[in-house]
């Protein structure tokens, strides 16, 4: 253990409770304690601090923003100071039991205020009578703290239990309740239960009862890293460092100790023998090597390089990722480019400037430094023409050479869209899910699942069959660490990253064999990772980041290699002998990759579809891609919408067909059920999912059953309203056969492909034919419907009679019978002749 270097103490306060903060910008350090004076320390200068007396009670909790800080007292009251004019500004909230915490938000805007009182209150910093409230903890809340967004705040009961909070509304909601995190403590202990989110806002730390701090993912509440053994009592405050690099935790024993967040591993600590009072407050300085606590005792002290030379240079980075076990933003390819735009791991950054360190003068000033804001006083009110134009980038321009002088520009404006990111899809594996704590899915279809668990020095994965009595679960220990997975009813495929010990490796697994079952694996070439994997019932299929596309024999035997036309890869499907690549292509006009995908038989040699594309809607993604049980290619995208492709054999004719809006189901319509949909596979003309509630993603662990709904074409909105009742019902049972035309119109066309493109059996034979006749029942029906509203719907009745598939005459004389049912003659007549026409072959005129 060691004494920190150059520790300097100050006695900030009369001896009792003491606690500080920063400004934002570091400049300067203002304490409170039991005496009801406050004290502003400016940062680098051993003068005497300025002192603001006060009249309230001892304070017990300060935040500080650039402009000014609120403090909160024991008497319940919550003021604000500035710190221009080093005076009160104003009483921003009263309880009427004592104040335990103050948190700002990032912006300053909002305040809140944890006290005795089981409510928590959050104020607004420029109008005290905007007040939102936190209700939902049942005892008093011993700390607040916002998340770096402001999108969210965290309340340390004293029962025990976080409770979070969404701040995206109007009115706060409860979003979730953390269970066995932190210890119940007393609202005025010594020890800690505070939750400090790190800097990239992705994840939490809070002390624990075994005197661990654990890091809790924010997007799926999963336990992630832990700092443990670093402490042997009650824990009293910790601090991120602000590029989140470093852990800075003290405890009642008056030990320090500094972790490294990517290792959890401690690089120093402090036996603080000095201190005569336990650690209750610390942070630190934003720009400085500096760490700054409080203890019980009144004073402050300034632990000025309290990182070792040797470790310094984590301070020096620019903001580090969360500690989380499987970093999606680190693991999946394609990720990199994100991570940049939004801040993280800029490892590309040669200039290793401190965070937070403004890069130029323009970042200084800000809005108010440009030709848009501060420099443009002069007004050219006159219209002499003394003023110059600006460009956008607060430039003078070309004008004043004169006719024919200005150069022409070295590139195109287009309102500076150059300049924004291109935004490429990322690659994903059909049917898997990303990592929530040590566990995550690898493969969900119909015929089962594989999940694999963390153990940190390996995995261990479990694939297990709906049809227990055809095929029989296995779970294995595994060593590679495989990443994905295919599963049907002939074995599994797996492959892993790259690593120290071994290339990237393909793995498959067969089921049973009439021989003795063998596996087989192969190696991929250095430097090349597999970033999907498919499987059918004929061949294995991978796409590499090097471009390729890989194809073997269910032997192992490679069979083909070819570089993709679109690139990088996104996904792959496969059924019998075709193949669905799926790729990244042109840019579009918002700048973001056009998606594109090509379908290969594989047997043949053919190509049934080259580089055509996926129109997704702007600002969606991929969810899964797949093969019905029919064998047609299927996609499912972030905006709920399931799309099959018809006519996908024939070159050119590809069109993909929506076969059902999640967002327009009438279990959603009452608006008071919130779930979404994971799609699993189209079978048996359903939609088998897993439905997601409580703001899920993705399903997770126990194991969620299957749900599986109608096709349901979204030709239209619900019927309009109306005040005859009659008229409504009539309206919408046209809009329901409608649907039901569209629908099995398009079924029956993707069972003709099928049917007519492979040697089909008599039962799809039969079952074609009995799909025809349902597309024709169903216009009879809709014919009916119209006959019913009135003469003037003969037009349509007509035309509905002509889309019949029937050529026997059975079905126009069906409709015959209705139309004299319904005293239509003139329609009558009209279908009779119609039947003529058919009955002895002659094609139908179209009238002019």
């Amino acid at each position: 253990m060691a004494i920190g270097p150059r520790l300097r103490g100050r006695p900030a306060h009369t001896p009792g409770p003491t606690f500080l903060n920063y400004t934002p910008n570091g400049r300067k350090l203002i304490t409170v304690g039991l005496n009801n004076a406050m004290r502003i320390f400016e940062t680098g200068s051993d003068a005497e601090p300025i002192t603001i007396d006060d009249v309230q009670d001892a304070h017990t909790a300060i935040a500080a923003a650039n402009g000014f800080f609120v403090v909160g007292s024991e008497d319940g009251t919550v003021c604000k100071y500035s710190l221009e004019t080093n005076s009160l500004d104003g009483l921003l909230v009263r309880s009427t039991l004592p104040i335990r915490d103050i948190a700002l938000s990032p912006d300053g805007i909002w305040a809140a205020v944890a006290s005795d009182e089981l409510v928590v209150k959050i104020v607004n910093t420029h109008d005290m009578e905007r007040v939102m409230y936190l209700r939902e903890q049942p005892k008093p809340a011993k700390h607040v703290s916002f998340d770096p967004s402001g999108s969210y705040i965290a309340v340390s009961c004293t029962d025990g239990v976080v409770y979070v909070y969404s701040l995206s509304s109007e009115e706060p909601e409860l979003i979730k309740k953390v269970h066995g995190l932190i210890r119940a403590l007393e609202s005025d202990a010594e020890a800690c239960s505070r939750v400090v989110w790190h800097p990239d806002g992705r994840a939490f730390a809070a002390p624990t009862a075994t005197r661990d701090i654990q890091v809790m993912s924010r997007s799926d509440w999963e336990r992630q890293r832990t700092f443990s053994s670093g402490h042997s009592s009650e824990i009293t405050a910790l601090a991120w460092s602000l590029n989140g690099a470093l852990l800075a935790t003290a405890s009642a024993d008056r030990n320090i100790v500094l972790w490294d967040t990517k290792t959890q591993t401690i690089i120093k600590r402090f036996d603080q023998t000095s201190i005569r009072a336990t650690i209750l407050d610390m942070q630190w300085h934003p720009t400085e090597n500096l760490l700054s606590y409080t203890n019980n005792d009144g004073e402050l002290y300034l632990h000025t390089d309290i990182v070792p030379p040797e470790h310094a240079s984590l301070l020096e980075m620019a903001l580090q990722g969360a500690p989380l076990i499987h970093d999606p933003l680190k693991e999946t390819p394609g990720n990199a480019g994100r991570m940049v735009a939004s801040g993280l791991m800029r490892s590309g950054d040669n200039s290793r400037k401190r965070f937070g360190t403004p890069d130029s003068l323009d970042e200084i000033l800000g809005n108010d430094g440009n030709s848009e804001g501060g420099l443009d006083f002069i007004e050219d009110d006159d219209g002499a023409g003394y003023v110059e134009e600006a460009n956008g980038n607060g430039k003078r321009t070309s004008g004043h050479l004169g006719n024919g002088m200005a150069p022409p520009p070295k590139r195109p404006n287009y309102n500076n869209d150059w300049r924004s990111p291109i935004h490429m899809h990322e690659s994903f594996q059909p049917g898997s899910t990303p990592w929530r704590g040590n566990r995550r899915y690898l493969c969900l279809n119909l015929t089962g699942f594989v999940w694999t668990v963390d153990q940190n020095t390996h995995h261990t994965i479990t694939v297990e069959f709906y049809d227990r009595d055809r095929f029989r679960d296995f779970h294995f220990t595994d060593p590679f660490l495989y990443d994905k997975a295919s599963l049907n009813q002939h074995g599994t495929l797996f492959s892993c990253p790259a690593s120290d010990q071994h290339p990237c490796t393909i793995y498959y697994r067969p089921h049973e064999t009439w021989t003795t079952r063998v596996d087989w694996r192969v190696e991929l070439p250095a430097e090349e990772e597999a970033t999907s994997i498919a499987l059918s019932s004929s061949y294995v299929v991978a796409t590499t980041s090097k471009g390729y596309v890989r194809v073997y024999s269910l032997f192992g035997v490679p069979l083909q290699i070819f570089r993709q036309k679109s690139s990088p890869a996104i996904a792959c499907a496969a059924w019998r002998d075709y193949v669905l690549t799926i790729g990244n292509g042109p840019l579009k006009a918002d700048r973001r990759t056009c998606l594109q995908y090509s379908i290969e038989n594989v047997k043949r040699d053919q190509i049934c579809q080259d580089c055509d594309t996926i129109p997704l809607v702007s600002d969606a993604n991929l969810v899964n891609v797949f093969f019905s049980d029919s064998g047609d290619p299927c996609i499912f995208d972030t905006d709920g919408v399931l799309l099959v492709l018809q006519h996908w054999r024939t070159m050119g004719q590809a069109k993909w067909v929506p076969l059902l809006d999640t967002n327009q189901m009438a279990r959603l319509q009452s608006g008071r059920k919130k779930e979404l949909y994971w799609p699993v596979a189209v079978a048996r003309d359903k939609f088998h999912c897993i439905i997601l509630k409580g703001g899920e993603t993705e399903p997770y662990f126990p194991r969620p059953l299957l749900s599986e709904f109608d096709f349901h074409v979204p030709i239209a909105t619900l019927a309009p309203s109306t005040d005859d009742e009659e008229e409504a019902q009539v309206g919408t049972e046209v809009q329901r056969l409608e649907e039901s035309f569209v629908r099995k119109e398009l079924l029956l066309t993707l069972m003709t492909d099928l049917v007519h493109s492979t040697n089909a059996t008599h039962a799809q034979t039969m079952e074609l034919a009995r799909a025809e006749v349902e597309v024709d029942k169903t216009l009879l029906q809709l014919i009916a419907a119209e006959c019913r509203e009135g003469e003037e719907r003969g037009m349509k009745a007509l035309e509905i009679v002509g889309l019949m598939k029937d050529r026997t005459g059975r079905m126009l004389e069906a409709a015959s019978k209705i139309a004299t049912r319904f005293q239509r003659d003139v329609l009558r007549e009209k279908i009779d002749a119609l039947a003529e026409r058919r009955l002895v072959g002659l094609e139908e005129v179209e009238e002019t």
